[in-house]
């Protein structure tokens, strides 16, 4: 698979619709295992934040290229990830091959007009698991370790998802996606793993237009304060995302612009400032 864009100008209107029609694809198959899945990574903040409801100034958020589904551990203790492999192959998913023609079996494709992928992830369970480590599951199927993951089955909400499935058929389900405090922290994880562009985009656009002040997430986030995870992702936002030329700033804006931009690295800094004084 390609690597993702680094700047907004790499996402596709057309393409963020075909990931959303595949989430809908995938939730009309998941029945009875739903609350076994939680949808993370960069559709959430479209489907948590109302696109047409934005605070002055917002805009749209760029979307993705692929739809990541973050995994229960009962999943794995039950067995049960038989039965969501099985419903998937069904479905006509097959494991995705990277750009040598290598299979990779954590990461599974539907063919469309254009490819459509789901990255599956995972919380740490084991004493050697490491974000980015691949837990085999089956000899093809694997998950990505998400270190703070298990959060995002803490702080859910559940959307409703309407419109026409990847087969275009006409279709309404419920769903569950990452928490907007879950959410943060994942991000600040991811970004510190990885240091991507999107990944700092992806977090400050829910930090700036979720609810109606950051305050909202940091209510949703007191229950979690506790958890180690919530603590380093608290230590990486602080690290670098509080001053103007930090990293978390300055990746956004390249993102956003292509290059620094003062009001971009303002107010990333400024609305992270916030949220972690108010905590």
């Amino acid at each position: 698979m390609p690597d993702k864009p680094t700047t907004a100008a790499g996402y596709r209107r057309e393409h963020v619709e075909l990931v959303r029609a595949t989430c809908l694809y995938v939730a009309t198959k998941l029945g009875d295992l739903s609350d076994d899945v939680v949808v993370i990574g960069g559709l959430v903040p479209s489907l948590l934040i109302a696109q047409d409801e934005l605070p002055v100034g917002a805009e749209p958020h760029v979307g993705t290229m692929d739809l990541d589904i973050g995994l229960t551990l009962a999943v794995l203790d039950e067995g049960r990830y038989r039965t969501l492999t099985e419903r998937l192959r069904r479905a006509g998913f097959r494991t995705d091959v990277n750009e040598q023609g290598n299979p990779t079996r954590q990461r599974w494709k539907i063919e469309n007009a254009e490819k459509v992928t789901i990255d599956f992830l995972i919380q740490p369970s084991l004493p050697d698991d490491f974000g980015g480590k691949l837990r085999d599951i089956e000899q093809d199927f694997a998950a990505v370790i998400a270190p703070g993951l298990h959060l995002a089955f803490q702080d859910r909400t559940k959307v409703t998802l309407s419109g026409r499935t990847i087969k275009g058929e006409r279709a309404t389900r419920a769903i569950w996606i990452c928490g907007p405090a879950a959410y943060i922290v994942l991000k600040a994880l991811a970004f510190n793993l990885r240091g991507e562009n999107k990944d700092a985009y992806d977090l400050f656009y829910v930090l700036r237009n979720y609810g109606e002040s950051v305050t909202d997430i940091v209510e949703r986030l007191q229950p979690l304060r506790a958890d180690p995870a919530a603590t380093e992702a608290i230590g990486i936002l602080r690290r670098d995302f509080t001053s103007h030329d930090g990293l978390g700033p300055m990746r956004v804006a390249e993102f956003l612009a292509g290059a620094p931009d003062d009001a971009i690295q303002a107010d990333v800094a400024g609305f992270v400032e916030i949220f972690l004084r108010n905590l």
